[in-house]
């Protein structure tokens, strides 16, 4: 049935209320992390450019509590008149919601995607005082000495710790997952031999590998990293394991599709910017350049990955 001329053009003239008024309203980006930490400087790279696009400032929110959930609550009650994204991980927007009985919002349901940003890929380390140098031989100690069986991971519920209990399976090693408040403390127990395993993003550890206080042994991307090509994969180390994070824009539902979609296409302008690119690789993170369509589809293929990863493991918060 075909709507009144009136209704189509009422619709229309609100649509476009809706998006002149975004672009006078200032652009929230809301982050579930502390200042300095890695998505919060993808964050405060991304606003410095896409405010210069937009002709309107672009703030970034830390909300932090809960894992990143109260940034992802906040986001989905923001209203229509208020332009807000969300920046979050695989950690709030596929394991919380799967692992606790109400998260407070549903990332399918609640959010539109709206650019895939940056990619990272994980680490397995060792302190000092384990005497091994390569990724079997690591495995084989473990085995050898199931007491020290431990794998100190950023947080508990991270994509470290599933990816460390998908190596242990692999491995056939029962390990016990110990986690921190966050990479300093991992690495202060990893440096001073409480814990002897460490898992954790590359970029976090790579610091105390470069200065020799660590040893990295496997990096989780598919091919070496440009971090440090001298480090082997989990595949080339005799693991068919890959495994990477990421950092995505989302919008609320509550906000016009055609609005995520300018929004979406000024961001990719912000990430094919050779100086934004620049800044990515000096903080040692990998930039990507994604429309709304690619992001859909990585999201797609990633939940397919590792939902059933984090719902075998039987893990509850």
């Amino acid at each position: 049935m075909r709507k009144p001329l009136a209704f189509v053009l009422t619709a229309t003239l609100a649509l476009c209320a809706t998006l002149a008024q975004a672009q006078d309203t200032p652009l929230r980006i809301v982050v579930g992390y502390a200042p300095g930490g890695a998505t919060d400087r993808v964050a405060r790279i991304v606003a410095d450019k896409l405010g210069s696009k937009l002709g309107t400032p672009v703030i970034v929110e830390n909300k932090t509590g809960a894992g990143g959930r109260l940034s992802a609550q906040a986001v989905k009650a923001a209203p229509a008149n208020q332009p807000t994204l969300l920046l979050a991980n695989p950690a709030v927007m596929l394991v919380a919601p799967l692992v606790f009985p109400d998260a407070g919002y549903d990332p399918e349901r609640d959010f539109r995607p709206v650019s895939h940003v940056n990619s990272y890929e994980f680490g397995v380390a060792v302190g000092s005082a384990v005497p091994v140098k390569e990724l079997p031989h690591l495995m084989a100690w473990l085995r050898a000495n199931p007491d020290k069986a431990n794998f100190g991971v950023p947080a508990t519920g991270s994509l470290p710790h599933f990816f460390g209990l998908m190596v242990g399976d692999a491995a056939k090693v029962r390990a016990e997952v110990v986690g921190y408040r966050g990479s300093a403390p991992l690495l202060n127990d990893l440096l001073g031999g409480q814990v002897p395993v460490a898992f954790d993003t590359f970029d976090s550890l790579l610091p105390q590998h470069e200065a020799g206080k660590i040893r990295i042994l496997a990096v989780s991307s598919a091919k070496r990293s440009p971090l440090d090509a001298k480090i082997p994969t989990f595949k080339e180390s005799g693991m068919d394991l890959a495994a990477t994070g990421w950092n995505t824009f989302f919008a609320p539902m509550s906000m016009p599709k055609a609005q995520a979609e300018r929004l979406s296409g000024l961001i990719v302008e912000v990430m094919k910017d050779p100086d934004t690119q620049r800044k990515f690789e000096t903080a040692k993170m990998e930039p990507v350049v994604a429309t709304m369509a690619q992001t859909e589809a990585m999201l797609k293929a990633y939940r397919a990955q590792w939902a059933p990863v984090v719902q075998r493991s039987g893990f509850k918060p």
